[in-house]
């Protein structure tokens, strides 16, 4: 072949040695130009069941992110503290939580494999209906939907399957064979063990919000008296949230006192582990709920009515002998065996209620570079992955705001 054709050669198959060697220079400029550009930041405040999955999931999406809490994840005064809770999918008519559910059930799993460890017990939830089960008969056909499994039992067949309850002023039952409980303060300690293995950045201190100026935030006010500064924050501080933001958030975030107590077993007694029984909720007069054995901790009991009024930083967590009495009188009475079995622990939380008990997922009004993630009231936990996700989204930009959670519903009431 001639040096001519040679020449002509990369040029009809659409590239000359010259460009050839032009790339190999500028490719090299180009990657260290994109390297180098820096990643946009977020800061989230608090590092429990909302804030910790919010701050994983914008790091598993390519942003650089500082996650921080005052006292560390799961700690005694967080409304993700303590032991357990439960995850069901019943929500009567309510199709958002239901689909929810499912969704944080997959995401529950996935990062259980993915981390090797366990957070999720799949013990079944016997949900307990009474004369009045409209709430349960609509949850029925949103349960089968949203492909969570169940079944519904007669009180016959439930007494069979659990011996252990009486069944009293029960109609019938569900049984969500999906459902089960997880693992609290746990899962937040080994979430942000996940969020530092895979680049993220953790610190413990307290922060106060910056000032707003021109509709956005300019930075974060430690408690050392540093600062820290971001492209975007996301608070997910539970009960402080109406604190941090009295003006915006105010009275939509109300923390009440919660009780719960662990009772023991008849030595021997096998029937309250989660072998042998379900997670269980009776939706009666009350909304009462439990979990069995849960590792061997004693059988959790607990009532969701709405308690008093609660300073979650300096309240006294010391457990009324009023609640201890209820709990007793309860127990004698739907668990007989439990009659007189000695109380192991007790504790004292506190739930975060918004009026309407719905999540809190919006952007501050006066700056857009802010959000807000909040409002468990007492069933937010379960659901900690789908909304870590979901609001990650929402700060990218790339999943618009859901209206069942924003503040402007606030605003029709």
């Amino acid at each position: 072949m001639s040096e001519a054709s040679r020449d002509k050669e990369p040029a009809r198959k659409g590239i000359s040695r010259r460009a050839v060697l032009k790339s190999a220079v500028a490719l090299p400029i180009l990657r260290s130009i994109v390297n180098s550009t820096p990643k946009k930041h977020v800061a989230v405040i608090g590092a429990g069941a909302f804030g910790g999955w919010t701050a994983l999931y914008l790091l598993r999406s390519g942003v650089r992110v500082t996650l921080v809490d005052a006292w560390g994840p799961g700690n005694s005064r967080a409304s993700s503290g303590g032991e357990t809770r439960v995850i069901r999918g019943t929500y009567g008519a309510d199709a958002v939580y239901t689909r929810m559910v499912a969704r944080a059930l997959q995401l529950w799993r996935e990062n259980e494999s993915r981390w090797a460890c366990k957070l999720y017990h799949q013990t079944g939830v016997l949900w307990m209906a009474p004369k009045d089960d409209s709430y349960e008969k609509a949850a029925l056909p949103i349960l089968r939907d949203a492909g969570l499994k169940f079944e519904q039992l007669s009180i016959n067949e439930a007494q069979r399957r659990f011996p252990q309850i009486n069944f009293d002023h029960v109609n019938w039952a569900i049984y969500e064979r999906d459902a089960g409980y997880l693992h609290a303060r746990r899962a937040c300690q080994i979430v942000l063990e996940g969020f530092i293995s895979e680049g993220g950045q953790y610190i413990q201190t307290a922060v106060r919000p910056g000032s707003i100026d021109a509709q956005a935030m300019r930075s974060l006010k430690t408690s050392g008296g540093s600062s820290i500064e971001a492209d975007q924050y996301v608070f997910a501080c539970g009960p402080w949230l109406s604190e941090l933001f009295p003006e915006v958030i105010g009275d939509k975030i109300i923390p009440t006192r919660q009780e719960v107590f662990f009772f023991g077993a008849p030595a021997g007694d096998l029937l309250f582990n989660e072998e042998k029984m379900p997670v269980w909720i009776d939706h009666g007069a009350s909304f009462i709920y439990g979990i069995p054995g849960n590792e061997r901790r004693g059988f959790k009991i607990a009532d969701d009515t709405r308690g008093t009024r609660f300073d979650p930083t300096n309240g006294d967590r010391t457990p009324s002998a009023a609640g201890i009495k209820a709990a007793r009188d309860y127990i004698a009475f739907r668990f007989p065996r439990l009659k007189d079995a000695p109380l192991l622990e007790s504790r004292v939380c506190q739930y975060e209620n918004s009026p309407d008990t719905n999540l809190i997922i919006d952007r501050h009004p006066h700056a857009e570079n802010v959000w807000f993630v909040g409002g468990g009231s007492g069933h937010g936990f379960k659901h900690g992955p789908a909304v870590g996700e979901r609001a990650a989204k929402l700060v990218l930009g790339t999943e618009a705001i859901d209206p069942h959670f924003s503040l402007v519903r606030f605003a029709k009431r």
